[in-house]
């Protein structure tokens, strides 16, 4: 009889997922055993000190695998080879756990609803009916979204330090279903959260197939799901030349979906806008820092030998994606899919940066580099999304927030606060100096410059210029537009929503300034193992 060989695990180095999943099953039996009036403080609580509590052990793992040390190779491959936890793993980790403690302060936010959360009191009852009435008359709330948000940040945590492609399909799936579940949870507009949800739910299972099926092509090439083994199968080019294409191209469907880009993009307008602000805020932040950081280990570690084939579906994915998102983003008249048309914007200019990553183990000593180029871009564009979102939620009327444009004509006569602070953030997006959006740009456009796809900077600086001139357009109806009827109106908010649009400003202000420091150290850590 065979011996069995448990599997070797490194809890400490994987400690902030144990972390991030135990406190999110601690949440569902919060359901399950605490008095109704008292989830809301417990799972708030609960939710923002397991976040903590896996920041502080990131940092902790961080310094103890010093992947900005002298070795390119600094970080660790552990549990049986399944996650590799290096410096874009630690960095994607720690950037999404930040961006989620502050998406738990908007998911927490009462005050904008009359002393209750966002989301629907009763999901279950159908909108219109005497259940949902009477669920929104008893004030009751839906808790379960804070163990929700856990389950998904975990999978985003999985995801960049993923090192097979087995491990890293669980961790697409584990962040997608509870985002699919959160998405139709809107207290308002109970049918379009619903549809949103709907739609998000079919087109991420068939981006799901596509992934299943490239890592059936690619393990048919290669022999193996393991991100070291196929790099060394496409280095001897020891398998057939098609199941590589095939696999490579059904495995980019998959993640160019949970990144937005063109022509995967067709979910993201429809879920931003039917999706309670909080959730989609949350999407789009930290989500798209989880599926670039895949996106990168998966074609720089498994494919990087490979680069010259699947480089030029880049290029096209790339210029197509900031074209659509440029040009459609003029058409708009509701505030959260202008949003999400300059997030589908965003994706093509950051997937610029994604062409100037060279090789595998580029560092040069604290550089400008692809890797850190990519990151830093993800760095600004999360926390100005938030804020963003954030200020959305504000201004409202009596059916809720106020999403339309013509809502927020003469805002900044009602609001100058909000509509400067609203007006700072959109500028940042257009990559005006003295922001973190012109810094971001700046990054990535030279880092594609120097691998040499100029093509593709000169589409992006055009498309920058195409998507200034909407941005601007929301500042001139704010500030020189006479308000429509009794016009805008903003509600204060608690200091939680205080504290995510101050944090986001403060940071879109501060990489604008002073964003020397944080390139300097994503050169040193920016650097993938196997």
């Amino acid at each position: 009889m065979n011996g069995f060989d448990a599997p070797k695990i490194e809890y400490f180095q994987v400690s902030p997922i144990l972390i991030v999943l135990g406190v999110a099953v601690l949440g569902v039996l919060v359901e399950a055993f605490v008095p109704r009036r008292r989830r809301y403080g417990v799972q708030v609580v609960l939710a923002l000190l397991g976040l903590l509590a896996a920041i502080v052990t990131s940092v902790m793992v961080f310094l103890d695998l010093n992947p900005g040390s002298d070795s390119p190779k600094s970080g660790k491959v552990v549990a049986e080879g399944a996650l590799a936890v290096d410096g874009p793993a630690l960095f994607c980790w720690l950037l999404i756990l930040v961006l989620a403690v502050l998406s738990v302060l908007l998911f927490a936010e009462r005050h904008l609803e009359g002393g209750v959360l966002s989301f629907a009191g009763q999901a279950a009852a159908l909108p219109g009916t005497e259940a949902e009435r009477e669920a929104s008359t008893r004030g009751l709330e839906h808790t379960e979204v804070f163990p929700l948000m856990l389950f998904a940040v975990g999978g985003m945590l999985m995801f960049p330090a993923s090192n097979d492609l087995l491990t890293m399909f669980v961790a697409l799936e584990v962040l997608s279903l509870p985002l699919y579940l959160l998405c139709g949870l809107a207290r308002r507009r109970r049918l379009l959260s619903q549809e949103a949800a709907m739609k998000y739910f079919l087109l991420g299972a068939f981006s799901s197939g596509f992934f299943v099926y490239g890592i059936a092509l690619v393990y048919g090439y290669a022999g193996s799901m393991g991100f070291a083994e196929i790099a060394q199968a496409v280095v001897s080019s020891t398998g057939s030349e098609g199941l590589l294409l095939g696999g490579i191209a059904m495995l980019s469907v998959g993640l160019l979906f949970k990144i937005g880009a063109a022509p995967f993009h067709a979910w993201t307008p429809d879920v931003y806008q039917g999706a309670p602000t909080a959730v989609t805020a949350f999407m789009a932040a930290a989500t798209k820092v989880a599926a670039f950081g895949a996106l990168l280990r998966l074609f720089y570690v498994a494919f990087g030998a490979n680069r010259t084939d699947w480089t030029p579906m880049i290029w096209v994915v790339a210029i197509l994606t900031m074209v659509v998102g440029s040009v459609l983003a003029l058409t708009q008249t509701d505030i959260k899919r202008m949003l999400a048309y300059s997030s589908i914007a965003h994706a093509g200019f950051i997937l610029t940066g994604f062409l100037g990553i060279r090789s595998l183990n580029e560092v040069a000593g604290g550089s400008l580099t692809g890797v850190s180029a990519v990151l830093f871009y993800l760095t600004t564009y999360g926390f100005t999304t938030l804020a963003a979102f954030a200020l959305v939620t504000v201004v409202r009327d009596a059916g809720g927030e106020a999403t339309h444009l013509s809502r927020w004509q003469g805002l900044g006569k009602e609001s100058p606060l909000v509509a400067g602070l609203f007006a700072f953030l959109l500028l940042a997006m257009a990559g005006i100096p003295l922001t973190s959006g012109f810094t971001g740009k700046w990054a990535v456009f030279a880092a594609a410059m120097s691998a040499g796809a100029w093509p593709v900077v000169v589409v992006a600086v055009l498309m920058s210029a195409v998507a200034a001139y909407f941005y601007v357009r929301v500042i001139v109806l704010m500030f020189f537009a006479e308000p429509i009827g009794e016009g805008p109106s903003v509600t204060t908010p608690s200091v939680l929503t205080g504290t995510v649009i101050a944090v986001g400003v403060a940071v879109t202000l501060l990489l604008g300034l002073v964003p020397g420091a944080l390139i300097d150290l994503l050169g040193r850590v920016g650097v993938f193992i196997r």
